[in-house]
């Protein structure tokens, strides 16, 4: 059995490999005479249409920060740390309340997975909580003291108007609703989250050491059952943002300037209350995000949790494009939002930009063959060095996800070239997902379908 320190210079190893094969094979490394070199565009292809594809190569640089931050996090911090240890006794750890938030479309999942988390919650040493269902329609939770059930009255309305998820979430924190005090802790859950004995560990660790306000983990997709191998092969992809760059910009600033994930947020209850989610219609597709921002833009500390939690990949294709437009649109009124200063979101501004270009940098990957230009070559080097790293953090998704005691050699192998191979499908996916996300409805919020029925829209 390989230590947790081995496995991590073992993935650095693979990394930086990856990183100079792909340097070399796209000639980002010069090893030997460039012919691109003795071309001269202006005369080859004119004026206008040098600038054009000048241009559409700086395209492909808005992606750097955050490919940046996904190196630095993979590599300078531990890939594969052990098994979380409790670093306090659970009976000193303040409360924590576990909310889960649903339309109430799939009575029996939430149920199910309420049970599971209640019992791994226990399992894991876990004294001093409560598990909150916030819904739209009534579950019919079984009678239990640590399990309340809040159901959201239609008629119900914020002051900015705020609708879908960030609705329920704000109505929680009403006076005559919440039951919980500021120094409280509370979890957010999606309705299929599951947690994991490491997370609530990770979880206690982070209360009670309660140096930042809010806190978040690790998702990974491909446990249990693949209902879709695509688009869990795909999420793997995801899997290895959060071990980039959610830990590099928790761990080393404290700060979200990429934003973070709606699940798996960990929150002290005052300071949720100041952040507030009821941010109008704007705030209302992407909450998460728009939260982070505010909470960005008010000082609040943030900080990266250990641990795990599972939820599952979209289990279609089409539910995969609207999970991805919905989160497109969602980004895009956060970064245009007026009420949330440039400077703290120039990195997520960046960031979306380079998703919202995404048709003009993947048109480089044919206009460089058909339309070679000279350029630097710290510009080459570059640009091979983005491509290889988004690249590499396919494979290590799956390795993170999938397990060759799980697996086996053989299927373990099979997964990574699965996932290499869904690149080129992810690809078009994702340029569908954002050329329809610029021209479709913005305030709009997709469920994604849970129980493989027909979706929902609301």
């Amino acid at each position: 059995m390989l230590s947790s320190r081995t496995k991590h210079y073992l993935h650095c190893c693979l990394l930086f490999s990856v990183i100079v094969a792909f340097e070399i094979f796209t000639g980002g490394l010069k090893l030997w005479n460039d012919p691109t070199l003795e071309i001269n565009p202006w005369v080859r292809y004119g004026y206008t249409w040098t600038i054009v594809l000048y241009l559409l190569r700086l395209v492909t640089f808005l992606p750097l920060p955050q490919v940046l931050f996904n190196f630095a996090g993979l590599t300078l911090y531990n890939a594969f740390p052990d098994k979380v240890v409790l670093k306090g006794s659970p009976l000193l750890a303040p409360f924590i309340c576990i909310r889960v938030v649903t339309r109430g479309d799939y009575p029996q999942l939430v149920k199910s997975n309420v049970s599971r988390n209640m019992n791994k919650c226990i399992d894991a040493g876990l004294e001093n909580f409560l598990i909150e269902v916030v819904t739209d329609k009534k579950i019919g939770l079984e009678p239990d003291r640590r399990i309340r059930e809040i159901v959201v009255p239609s008629s119900y309305r914020t002051k900015s108007g705020a609708l879908f998820k960030a609705r329920a979430l704000q109505y929680c924190l009403e006076n005559d609703v919440s039951i919980l005090v500021d120094t409280d802790w509370v979890v957010h859950l999606d309705e299929e989250t599951l947690l994991t004995e490491n997370s609530v560990k990770g979880i206690l660790n982070f209360v009670m050491d309660g140096k930042h306000q809010f806190g978040q983990g690790l998702i990974t997709y491909a446990n249990e059952e693949v209902v879709n191998w695509i688009t869990t092969l795909a999420d793997s992809f995801r899997v290895a943002d959060d071990m980039g760059k959610l830990r590099f910009q928790f761990y080393m600033l404290h700060k979200p300037w990429f934003s973070w994930k709606g699940s798996f947020v960990v929150t002290q209850l005052g300071a949720e209350k100041k952040v507030s989610f009821d941010n109008g219609m704007d705030g209302s597709v992407a909450e998460d995000c728009y939260f982070a921002m505010r909470a960005l833009d008010e000082g609040y500390s943030f900080t990266f949790i250990e641990g795990e939690m599972w939820e599952k990949s979209p289990f279609t294709l089409w539910d995969f494009v609207q999970q991805r437009k919905r989160w497109l649109q969602g980004i895009l009124l956060v970064v245009h939002s007026k009420t949330i200063p440039f400077r703290k979101k120039l990195l997520l501004a960046i960031s979306c930009y380079s998703w919202v270009t995404l048709p003009l940098s993947t048109s480089n990957i044919i206009l460089a063959a058909l339309c070679p230009i000279p350029c630097y070559p710290v510009i080459d080097f570059l640009c091979a060095f983005i491509g290889a790293v988004n690249i590499y953090m396919y494979i290590f998704g799956v390795v993170k996800s999938f397990t060759v005691y799980r697996f086996g050699l053989f299927r373990f192998l099979l997964c990574i070239g699965g996932a290499l191979l869904t690149i080129p499908l992810n690809i078009i996916i994702e340029n569908v997902a954002v050329i329809w996300g610029i021209i479709g409805k913005k305030h709009k919020f997709y469920v994604v379908n849970k129980n493989i029925r027909q979706p929902i829209t609301v």
